[in-house]
């Protein structure tokens, strides 16, 4: 028998007479020494070394109390060669004293042990969860999903954390009768576009609604202030991120140089590109960007529909816009068999003169704003 498993061997069968014979004082020393010789040598030890230290703490987490246990946790979790099992142990712990510093802290546990414990453990810990430096798409999913409002809170709050599509639309839902959960979500970094939109028209809704409730008497000014808190709030400088500074130049660029056309507009529209999209039907039409999203945010098809006359586009390339901003919206489906009807009947010139009045409306209330 080689050394290095005689000296294991022999290590265990002394903790294993401590476990057996030892008061909790003296397992707790046990535990505070081995402790202190992986915490000062954790950088140098090996693969084999380090699970040595993995069957030690083993042993020993099973047999004290909490609070042993949690200043254990406190001292592995920022170690990046903490001993994997120990760890999983300690993050699948039901006392959150003894798990949270592990599931807020430790670059060791995986995706799968992270899954685990969000499906089955408390609120506690996954609040603990929610604050770790990255969460991946599938772990947020499930945050959101099973927390409570703290718990989504401090998800959306976590720059590091990636949150997908449905994420975001059933976390749009939310924010619509959630003034915190909305400001979250607005200062999250590079925020898609269209979610920004979306979760700008929701909120908008509600508002007005509650603002009209209160003030029926007033419910015209009311709603018109609303939506003009929208539009400045859909051009501001912080509603703008790189993403979306970087989609509106290239448009620009490909506008500028007479490559913009219906087949890039569908190309964008399919690709769900909605920065893209609609800065080129802007572009085509002649308009702020600002005042293509308005339309396309406010207004129904037929205002798509408007904006795209006059911008000179194909039927497909409509039906590709229509298409893009019911999915994005989440809303039921258009019909668009009446729609390209109602295109091919549309008159440009008509078209121009609805255009003229929304962009009179709306260079009326900026001052107001």
């Amino acid at each position: 028998m080689s050394a290095k498993p005689a000296r294991k061997q022999g290590l265990l069968e002394e903790l294993e007479d401590t476990l057996a014979h030892g008061t909790v004082a003296r397992r707790v020393e046990t535990l505070r020494k081995v402790t202190d010789l992986f915490v000062d040598g954790a950088a140098d030890f090996a693969d084999d070394q380090v699970a040595l230290f993995d069957d030690v703490f083993e042993c020993l987490i099973d047999h004290i109390e909490v609070s042993a246990r949690a200043l254990l946790a406190r001292r592995l979790a920022p170690l990046a060669s903490a001993p994997p099992r120990t760890l999983h142990r300690l993050a699948d712990d039901d006392a959150i004293e003894v798990a949270g510093p592990v599931l807020s802290k430790s670059e060791r546990l995986d995706d799968a042990a992270l899954i685990r414990t969000a499906e089955t453990k408390s609120q506690a810990h996954l609040l603990a969860i929610s604050i770790r430096r990255v969460l991946s798409r599938a772990v947020t999913d499930i945050l959101l999903r099973r927390g409570n409002d703290e718990v989504v809170h401090s998800t959306v709050s976590n720059p590091g954390a990636d949150l997908s599509d449905s994420s975001y639309d059933t976390l749009l839902d939310r924010a619509a009768l959630d003034e915190n959960l909305a400001a979250c979500l607005a200062m999250r970094p590079n925020l898609p576009r269209h979610h920004y939109l979306k979760l700008v028209a929701k909120a908008s809704a509600t508002v007005r609604a509650r603002l009209e409730a209160a003030n029926p008497k007033l419910a015209q000014e009311v709603s018109s202030a609303v939506r003009t808190a929208g539009r400045r709030a859909r051009s501001s400088a912080v509603a703008l991120t790189s993403q979306t500074e970087i989609a509106h130049a290239l448009v620009r660029s490909l506008h500028a140089d007479g490559r913009l056309d219906d087949r890039l507009v569908v190309q964008f529209t399919e690709q769900r590109k909605f920065d893209e999209a609609n800065a080129a039907v802007a572009a085509l039409a002649n308009v702020p960007v600002a005042i293509a999203e308005s339309i396309m945010i406010e207004s129904r098809a037929e205002g798509v529909m408007i904006l795209a006359k006059v911008a000179g586009l194909s039927w497909p390339a409509v039906e590709s816009i229509i298409r893009m901003r019911d999915e994005l919206a989440g809303s039921a489906p258009t019909d668009l068999i009446a729609c390209k009807a109602t295109y091919a009947q549309l008159r440009r010139s008509t078209a121009q003169q609805v255009l003229r009045f929304h962009r009179v409306q709306d260079t009326a209330a900026a001052p107001q704003a």
